[in-house]
């Protein structure tokens, strides 16, 4: 589908941002403690929207309805925990952020995954799994059907190594972050298709200047020199969020699940190689593999 009749297709209408009242909305941002979630949660909360943050270390404690659950979301165990303890029945919105970017040398959880597939992918798919089943089942609201986002960079045609999601046999650092692209944009599409009763959907937000790059040059004082020059090309998190909150609440979404958008909640293109049936299914299945592996070895170390 060329980019004039996908837009066509979609035609979502944006309200304004100064329009939103979001009363009694509930939404649950996980990541949402830093960064682009910790935007997204104040322009939320700030509306009138409950939130509950999912993350490390809670900075909001101050203001009025956000909510916060600690979560180590390097770990399938606790991500596990965490989306069998989220309200989801009681959610109207949900909006997976929490990511880093793998950096120059290869590093491990202590469940033997590659810290940024765990904490961008799988940790992702295993809360969403979770609570998908459940989404929004005890709302009395029925104007927005029960929705998902899952933030990546959806569109670029990143294939992963199937055959070593996981950087077993070799390591660099690109292609390990690629494993976890191409996971998030298979994730949004598998669950469209798994889950009739909720949408779901994919965004991609380009340059936002946050610390997500911080791992990747393995120096502190190299990642303040590239984020100064790349900086015009950057939106802060703050900007972005004013962007895109009207897309989380839009009612044109309704049944539009599996769409992409860019950083201006325009609709965009998914990867060809998403689409593709077999390269899902391996993709997938290797995910399910190393979760369980996770899992089970956590099991044998407490036994």
């Amino acid at each position: 589908m060329k980019r004039v009749e996908l837009e066509k297709s979609l035609n979502v209408t944006l309200p304004s941002l100064e329009s939103l009242r979001l009363d009694g909305l509930n939404v649950a941002v996980i990541g949402g403690t830093g960064g682009i979630g910790r935007a997204f949660s104040h322009q939320l909360a700030a509306r009138g929207a409950n939130v509950l943050v999912v993350g490390q270390t809670f900075r909001d404690q101050d203001m009025p309805r956000i909510t916060f659950m600690k979560a180590d979301l390097s770990s399938m165990r606790d991500a596990r925990r965490i989306g069998s303890a989220l309200p989801a029945g009681k959610m109207d919105i949900v909006v997976f952020t929490t990511g880093i970017m793998a950096g120059p040398k290869r590093e491990v959880t202590g469940e033997g995954i590659e810290r940024d597939l765990a904490v961008s992918y799988l940790s992702r798919r295993v809360i969403l799994n979770e609570i998908a089943p459940r989404l929004g089942k005890d709302r009395a609201r029925a104007d927005l059907r029960p929705r998902m986002f899952v933030m990546g960079f959806p569109g670029t045609e990143q294939r992963a190594n199937v055959d070593d999601l996981n950087s077993e046999r070799s390591y660099k650092r690109f292609a390990a972050h690629s494993n976890t692209v191409a996971g998030n944009e298979v994730l949004v599409i598998e669950a469209a298709s798994r889950f009739p009763d909720v949408d779901v959907f994919g965004l991609n937000p380009g340059f936002v200047k946050t610390n997500i790059r911080a791992n990747l040059l393995g120096s502190r004082a190299l990642f303040a020199v590239v984020e100064w020059l790349t900086s015009f090309m950057m939106v802060e998190p703050d900007a972005y969020a004013e962007r895109l909150v009207p897309l989380l609440v839009s009612r044109d979404l309704n049944g539009r699940s599996g769409a992409m958008f860019n950083n201006k909640a325009e609709a965009i293109l998914a990867s060809p190689s998403s689409t593709e049936p077999s390269y899902a299914a391996a993709l997938m299945g290797a995910s399910d593999r190393l979760v369980s592996r996770a899992m089970e070895g956590r099991a044998r170390k407490g036994a």
